[in-house]
């Protein structure tokens, strides 16, 4: 959500005086909230009702804007509000009081980690409860009714309770500017017999936000560029490295700008995949380490001096904290701050400026790029299968390469399919997700249908390890009552591969599904949905002419049979490095 704009400007052409389409007598805490998220850019609402919520959920289905998606359980719906936050900016979730709180509480959190403005909405006791000594069904039976308040207290970035009319269009307005300002998670607990009760601050539509612009310190920006500028025109071949941050700092096109005014070499941090433009000649792959791109690696870690944009540095990205980076050759770009080497550091200086400003400064040095096509070896291709030969993993991103255009997005699962999706080359435009920071097995199920709800002109293709599809398999059912028309490649290797690649044992083992089976009783013959099984390639080209043909209205799922140790190189390499940092003794008292 870019600083200034009017948020939902493009619903109401008249947007800083919308219709009053209401009076005092008319005016409803549950018709205001319904009316701001429509107005915020929020057109679907994942939800699972609740006693607590229901006269909320009446209201929100009389927005005739707003469409709720019942889901089968609170975790995917805050999965979901997540996947619909990365295509359309923001993305909303309503559940009961702390059955369905703590139950969202998961989904949450890992939206706070991937810096995604979601608004978590909650139907909460009756207000004439509270300061009383009672105690409720749906509570861990003690008179409080804040423990699900403190739970949400370390995930979001601000919290409102609303248990009284005379101050609640000033808290659930705060909260949601604040979700949008943040780009952080929401928590808003709304009492249940408050939504349809007539209030004079509700009399008229909202009046849609204005998010005053974040401006950067003049001196400071002109500081930090100048020094960035002599580090970087002194060096011999430098380059540029995106990070996951550019998307909270809207920083993508400001990206874009200094890399065609540098020449330097481009990388992409494997969690920025996505946000750094794949088909920009100067391209070279993603860094990841010892796990990067072939060739790749070499380019970045040989470089005299590194500016990484919008980075973040744990222990998965850094590949156990092996990268052979040096802090005084780095220029780290963060949201709002430049550091460069051991120091200067430049604080209130916004990414976006700083690399625009920056890009108008530095002398083109296309020396990282020669050297890179220089030592370039093409990647080869997978050996030829023999007839009836078992399909191995790395044909079948072959043909999912293959399938990629503007018009698709890819989902990542954690696990193995972090590894292979990572080397597809996306075509402009071609979306992409995975959830890297914090890495919650079964997210892409919920997260899938989301972004497929929001991003309606894409076709989603998400590919999934069966032990993660097992932890929120059921929302199959919710994509199917949808319409979607996702393609979900299940991949049955019979465990969680990345988990036995860090330490194995038989916990890693986990029970086979009929998956086909399974999402066959799911459809019941309502709605659309087509399943295959594919143990050999040419099924597999059959099965993706099929999703791709005569099934393209379809929810299509695919079934992929593959060996347990059929695992891409980078895992086996990232999962040893990881086990290593995961071990290391405790350090001497």
């Amino acid at each position: 959500m870019e600083a200034g704009n009017k948020i939902g400007s493009s619903a109401h052409p008249t947007s800083l005086h919308p219709p009053v389409r209401g009076h005092a007598s008319t005016g409803t805490l549950g018709r205001h909230l319904a009316r701001r998220l429509v107005e915020i850019g929020v057109k679907d609402v994942f939800s699972v009702p609740g006693d607590f919520n229901l006269t909320l959920l009446d209201h929100l289905i009389a927005e005739p804007e707003l469409n709720l998606v019942g889901c089968c359980n609170e975790l995917n719906a805050g999965y979901a509000a997540d996947g619909y936050a990365r295509a359309k900016g923001v993305g909303a979730c309503v559940v009961t009081f702390t059955v369905g709180g703590l139950s969202v509480l998961n989904a949450i959190a890992g939206a706070y980690s991937e810096n995604l403005p979601v608004i978590c909405i909650v139907g909460g006791p009756n207000s004439n409860d509270y300061g009383t000594n009672r105690i409720l069904h749906h509570t861990i039976g003690l008179p409080d009714f804040s423990q699900e308040l403190r739970c949400f207290q370390t995930i979001t970035c601000a919290q409102a309770v609303v248990n009284n009319l005379d101050d609640a269009h000033e808290l659930l307005d705060t909260a949601i500017s604040t979700a949008l300002k943040e780009s952080k998670p929401v928590y808003i607990s709304i009492g249940c017999n408050l939504p349809g009760i007539p209030h004079p601050t509700f009399a008229r539509d909202p009046v849609p936000f204005f998010l005053a612009p974040k401006v950067s310190n003049e001196l400071g920006l002109e500081a930090a560029v100048e020094a960035t500028a002599n580090f970087l025109n002194k060096a011999v071949k430098p380059v540029l490295v995106g990070g996951p941050k550019l998307r909270v700092a809207n920083a993508k096109d400001a990206f874009v700008e200094l890399a065609d005014a540098c020449g330097y070499p481009i990388a992409v941090m494997p969690s920025g995949k996505g946000l750094v433009p794949e088909h920009h000649p100067h391209f070279i792959g993603t860094y990841w380490g010892a796990v990067s791109t072939s060739f790749c690696g070499e380019i970045v870690e040989s470089a005299d001096a590194y500016v990484f944009i919008g980075p973040i540095f744990n222990d998965y990205s850094s590949v156990g904290y092996s990268l052979l980076i040096k802090k005084e050759k780095a220029i780290i770009v963060q949201p709002n701050r430049v550091t460069i080497g051991n120091g200067p550091s430049f604080g209130w200086v916004f990414m976006a400026d700083f690399l625009s400003a920056l890009a108008k400064k530095l002398k083109k040095n296309t020396t990282g790029v020669e050297n890179y096509r220089r030592i370039f070896v093409p990647p080869g291709m997978p050996l030829k299968h023999g007839n009836d030969e078992p399909l191995r993993v790395n044909v079948l991103f072959k043909h999912i390469q293959d399938m990629l255009s503007k018009d698709s997005a890819v989902i990542a699962e954690t696990g193995d399919s972090w590894f292979n999706c990572q080397k597809l080359h996306l075509p402009e435009n071609c979306g992409y997700e995975f959830q890297m920071q914090y890495g919650s097995i079964g997210w892409s199920v919920g997260a899938t249908l989301g972004y497929a709800q929001a991003a309606k002109d894409k076709r989603v293709i998400a590919c999934i390890g069966d032990g993660s599809f097992q932890v929120t398999a059921q929302d199959i059912s919710t994509m199917i009552r949808c319409g979607q028309k996702s393609i979900i490649f299940l991949i049955n290797n019979g465990g969680y591969t990345i988990e036995v690649e860090i330490h194995d044992g038989p916990y890693n083992v986990i029970k086979n599904w009929n998956y086909t089976a399974f999402v066959d009783a799911i459809h019941n013959g309502e709605g659309r949905c087509w399943t295959a099984k594919v143990r050999t390639e040419d099924e597999l080209i059959d099965a993706i002419a099929a999703a791709t043909g005569e099934k393209k209205d379809s929810l299509c799922f695919i079934e992929v049979f593959a060996h347990k140790d059929d695992t891409s190189k980078e895992l086996l390499e990232w999962g040893s490095r990881v086990s290593s940092a995961n071990s290391r003794p405790p350090n001497p008292q």
